[in-house]
């Protein structure tokens, strides 16, 4: 059976744990909400933990498609994930790992592991307390030895059957570690109705109702509405969902960016609420660090267009962390970066020169499969010929290494074995160590891994570094058979792995910018420390 004492043990005593929960729809920003609040608390001098509890029965989100889940974010020991940790990491100065990222998939896997291994003794295997106590545990586990608050964002919408036993668990813990020992936090939306023009708050009074019967009575309301919320409207939440009306917090949807969001909430109090609940000290935070980040995104001295070239533009989540990396080096330069999405088969059909020429640069993201390749390549050769900077970000980084042996170092069948496996030139090919792999989930090149830089190159000016530590995903690399070649025609190799000797950048001789690296430097970019590479990008874009 589970014991909260023993497991508690090497933790800090006085860790407190808040639960965020969801209702009525799905998206809300619970992400962004567990995050800002992260950030409030981190600078009230608390250490922050989050994690993400996930009902889905995959074991991570790292087969799904993006259609159905947006991008997937790699965390540094190459744990694949949901893009909610990349807010986590975003906002505060939190070191996740894949502890911090739980499905009901890892859940059940565990159980019934510890069931045929005989670690139930006999006992008939059952969702309470069996998987409600592999749930806890893993809730605990979440924290350091030096956390003071946990806290841990469930995901899917109050109501859902497979999100029931999570629910039961959070009810537990409550039981366990006493009610000023955890807060639940619930995000709700309180749709507007045009045709009677008014907010209407029912569906947030069944939500809570929903939780109610469970056992859990929310002790903050977040609030997702378009529309102020009225003292009146506050009044009736309080009464109907028994929480209050201090604790009702208004969460309009912001007008900038999803980075005022610390100091909106800041305005509603809720971090005062949170440290009130726990009896625990509120000192005065100015929150400088907010405040800059917002006052260099409504005073941008400069303007640049950037077009995305890739096959889910359409989804936002899709690429998230290039959008924001984007974002955040315009932050840096002081300048708005918007972002032109551009469908790599439109491009196909339209050619480059109608889709590209009002761009001043050119990103090309990674991905995987072969639709809408040619269109990718065809937006790379524009900017190698017509100057304008470049961006390749894994995937787009082979495909500028083809598009340069076909178009400059006369190899015009260049390919990868991805696209054709029985090509005669195979200038990207499958890693050694991914051949005769069948299993699809968390088998690719994950993770941090150590890239060194060339001396004497553009990556080495952006890094001010030889040695650089970047997250990775992907299967194939550079075939190296055609790198003397490539260097003769203008190729740089500008960056490799030496432990695997595997190709991490590429730099084009002669070009105002151009870049393509094998990793995922977009992991590790912050609204207030940009990352050099795309910094730099941006940067020459303004140029």
């Amino acid at each position: 059976m589970f014991d909260s004492k023993s497991l508690s043990k090497g933790m800090s005593r006085s860790m407190k744990l808040v639960f965020v929960t969801g209702g009525v729809v799905s998206s809300l920003g619970k992400g962004l909400t567990a995050a800002s609040l992260g950030a409030l608390l981190e600078e009230q001098g608390l250490r922050v933990g989050l994690q993400k509890f996930d009902p889905y029965l995959n074991v991570d989100p790292g087969t799904m498609s993006p259609f159905q889940h947006g991008e997937v974010y790699v965390l540094k020991d190459g744990a694949e994930t949901d893009l909610d940790l990349g807010h986590y990491e975003r906002f505060t100065n939190v070191a996740l790992s894949r502890k911090h990222s739980v499905s009901s998939g890892q859940i059940y896997e565990s159980v019934l592991k510890k069931e045929r291994q005989g670690q139930y003794l006999g006992n008939t295997v059952q969702v309470i307390p069996h998987v409600t106590d592999e749930i806890k545990t893993r809730i605990l586990s979440g924290a350091n030895d030096d956390t003071d608050i946990l806290i841990t964002e469930i995901g899917g919408v109050v109501g859902d059957i497979e999100g029931l036993p999570f629910l039961e668990a959070l009810r537990q813990l409550a039981l366990d570690f006493g009610r000023t020992n955890v807060l639940f936090l619930h995000v709700t939306l309180i749709p507007f109705l045009k045709a009677s023009s008014e907010l209407k708050t029912k569906p947030s009074q069944q939500s809570v109702a929903k939780l109610r019967e469970i056992g859990i009575q929310p002790d903050i309301l977040v609030c997702r509405t378009e529309r102020p919320l009225e003292k009146s409207i506050r009044q009736k939440l309080s009464l109907f969902c028994n929480v209050s009306v201090e604790s009702v917090i208004e969460e309009k949807d912001v007008e900038i960016s999803i980075y005022e969001l610390p100091l909106c909430l800041h305005e509603e109090k809720l971090d005062q609420l949170v440290l009130a609940h726990f009896g625990m000290p509120y000192r005065p935070s100015n929150l400088d660090t907010w405040k800059t980040i917002l006052h260099r995104i409504c005073s941008p001295k400069f303007h640049v267009k950037i077009g995305v070239i890739g096959k889910y533009v359409e989804l936002k989540d899709a690429y998230k962390s290039i959008y924001e990396a984007l974002f955040h080096a315009g932050i840096a330069n002081e300048c708005t970066v918007e972002v032109k999405p551009i469908d790599a088969e439109w491009l196909e059909q339209h050619q480059a020169d109608n889709g590209l020429s009002d761009l001043d640069g050119i990103l090309v993201p990674g991905g995987f499969g072969t639709r809408g390749i040619d269109g990718k390549i065809m937006a790379i050769r524009y900017a190698r010929e017509k100057g304008v900077p470049y961006l390749g970000i894994c995937l787009g980084m082979q495909l500028a290494v083809i598009e340069f042996a076909r178009h400059v170092a006369d190899l015009p069948d260049a390919t990868s074995t991805e696209f054709d496996a029985q090509t005669t030139t195979p200038v990207i090919g499958l890693m050694e160590e991914q051949k005769g792999n069948i299993s699809k989930g968390a088998s690719m090149r994950l993770g941090m891994m150590e890239c060194n830089i060339v001396p004497h190159s553009l990556l080495e000016e952006v890094y001010q570094t030889n040695t650089i530590f970047e997250r990775h995903r992907h299967r194939y690399e550079v075939n190296k058979q055609w790198c003397n070649l490539w260097t003769e025609k203008g190729l740089k190799i500008a960056g490799i792995c030496r432990n695997l000797d595997v190709v991490e950048a590429v730099e084009l001789e002669g070009h105002p910018w151009f870049v393509g690296v094998q990793y995922h430097p977009e992991f590790q970019s912050k609204p207030h420390a940009a990352h050099p590479l795309f910094k730099s990008f941006v940067q020459a874009c303004i140029k």
